[in-house]
């Protein structure tokens, strides 16, 4: 009986040891309000659509989920914001492809590392551009397109919002794809820069889908292809830029990203995306994506997930040292 005694308290004492060596977060997440920090300003496509997952993921995870809009500052105080939180899943944020694959190439020093200081949750949508021109061309199609501006060299320009942004680099990369030569005209907004094709200022653009969408649907602007793999759901006819031109691989869009910390324990990570997952399947949040003008994207698996943020910071990084734009901020 004593034997058996002192092999039954040495196995309570094993158990208890094990019960201590468990993380604190695997027994308890989360265990205060998440907060989410967003990149761009309340009311923007991107606010709306985290304050619906937010909401989801509060009833889900049974804790509040607070919006925290931290613009301007080209996505620096967002990322800045989340790198001085705790790694313990309650501090989330959110940023496109522009804080995280085009600026790091054009600034001489960044506060952190896209690839290396985060993990992303899930990539739940993509915001592609519509390649569109003045109506009064005789321009029907991406091919008609590019022997128009072949046979006159130098001549063509296109507009976007400013120097460095996703439209100019659209147009770009472009101009390295099929070898032609246009001129970038900046402009100080989108809607200027798009209205300017409109009227027959500047022959053509690559246009955010919310600013364009009525002048297309109007007959004020021919869209002639849209810059993702993929047909935008609010331009069904207008056919993907690998479609249109032949290029299997041509995408240039933007995107957004929900991330946490890269020290943020696995198993909080694997929930929050799991969670994300779920929620971003149900047809509301489809259809309010759409709504927008935007491509709903199943989020991938997390590997998958930094392979292809991977590749868009080599694809953007090229880019903008062509243009001798790196290290120019």
């Amino acid at each position: 009986m004593f034997t058996s005694s002192k092999a039954a308290a040495a196995i309570a004492l094993a158990l208890i040891a094990l019960l201590y060596r468990q993380p604190a977060h695997a027994q308890a997440y989360p265990t205060k309000p998440i907060n989410i920090i967003v990149a761009l300003a309340a009311g923007t496509g991107m606010d709306v659509i985290v304050r619906l997952y937010g909401d989801k993921l509060s009833q889900s995870l049974g804790q509040p989920v607070v919006v925290e809009n931290r613009p301007g500052a080209a996505g620096h105080a967002t990322m800045e914001g989340i790198l001085k939180a705790p790694a313990d899943g309650h501090t989330l944020a959110v940023a496109t492809s522009s804080a995280m694959a085009i600026r790091p190439t054009m600034f001489k020093k960044l506060p952190y590392d896209s690839l290396n200081d985060f993990v992303p949750i899930a990539l739940y949508l993509k915001s592609p551009f519509i390649l569109v021109v003045n109506p009064a061309l005789p321009i029907q199609s991406v091919p008609d397109l590019v022997a128009y501006i072949k046979e006159r060299p130098g001549q063509i320009s296109f507009s976007s919002p400013s120097v460095g942004g996703a439209p100019h680099l659209a147009g770009e990369y472009l101009k390295q794809r099929f070898g032609i030569e246009m001129t970038h005209v900046p402009y100080r907004n989108s809607p200027q820069a798009i209205q300017d094709v409109a009227a027959g200022h500047v022959p053509l653009t690559f246009a955010e889908a919310g600013a364009s969408l009525p002048l297309i649907r109007d007959g004020k602007l021919r869209a002639l292809a849209v810059t993702s793999t993929t047909r935008l759901p609010s331009l069904p006819d207008v056919p993907p830029f690998a479609e249109a031109s032949g290029l299997s691989d041509f995408e240039t869009v933007s995107w957004h990203l929900l991330f946490v910390r890269s020290a943020t324990p696995k198993d909080i990570v694997n929930r929050l995306h799991d969670e994300m997952k779920r929620i971003m399947a149900a047809p509301d949040m489809k259809d309010a994506i759409i709504r927008l003008g935007l491509i709903p994207h199943g989020p991938a698996p997390i590997e998958e997930t930094h392979a292809y943020l991977r590749s868009e910071v080599d694809k953007w990084a090229g880019i903008v040292r062509s243009l001798g734009l790196a290290g120019t901020h």
